[in-house]
């Protein structure tokens, strides 16, 4: 799962974020300001760092990026480990060439080897992708547990996606009660 050739002047790597060099970072960075045209923000971008990224290059250039990060997620009464995926976009004049989807195989492995489950929240843009892959709409209640105590989230309610890896033995239940997350800025105006 480390960083692979794939010919036509393409490579694919898979690293944490600790091993991303300022100036990668920054390349993440300004790849996800113009594939989300302005509208990803400075707590969009704190809740991608921290675990592990997938970063495609073509002839030296940034075209595709995602990260899958911990969260824990309170369903039936258990904390379950969660990936939850993040900043994923591709290159404007990349897009529907499968780069999409290359990301989400190398981040649905990640979620197989370290994960209970898989979840993220899904743009109108992005959603086609995720249900090819078999990522399903939580159908409940979503909501955080905030400084306050649990609170609910209905604006992320029908774009939640969750992903339940082969052979995992967890059941997520929509009739058994909602997803609670954990806190991060931004969760909650």
């Amino acid at each position: 799962m480390g960083d692979e050739e794939t010919g036509a002047g393409r490579a694919v790597s898979l690293r944490h974020t600790a091993q991303l060099a300022e100036g990668e970072l920054r390349q993440v960075r300004e790849l996800l300001d113009a594939a989300f045209e302005g509208d990803f923000g400075d707590e969009d971008f704190e809740h991608a760092l921290g675990g592990m990224h997938v970063l495609v290059h073509e002839d030296g250039g940034l075209v595709a990026h995602g990260s899958v990060v911990q969260r824990r997620v309170l369903h039936r009464g258990r904390a379950l480990r969660t990936g939850y995926v993040e900043a994923v976009a591709v290159r404007a004049d990349r897009r529907r060439c499968g780069l999409g989807g290359l990301v989400m195989a190398r981040l649905e492995e990640v979620v197989v080897r370290a994960y209970a489950v898989g979840a993220l929240s899904a743009s109108e843009a992005g959603a086609g992708l995720y249900r090819a892959r078999g990522w399903s709409v939580w159908p409940g209640r979503i909501g955080v547990l905030g400084p306050g105590g649990p609170e609910r989230l209905p604006e992320e309610e029908g774009s939640t996606y969750v992903w339940a890896p082969p052979g995992g033995g967890v059941l997520l239940d929509p009739t058994a009660g909602p997803l609670y997350f954990d806190w991060r800025d931004g969760d909650v105006l």
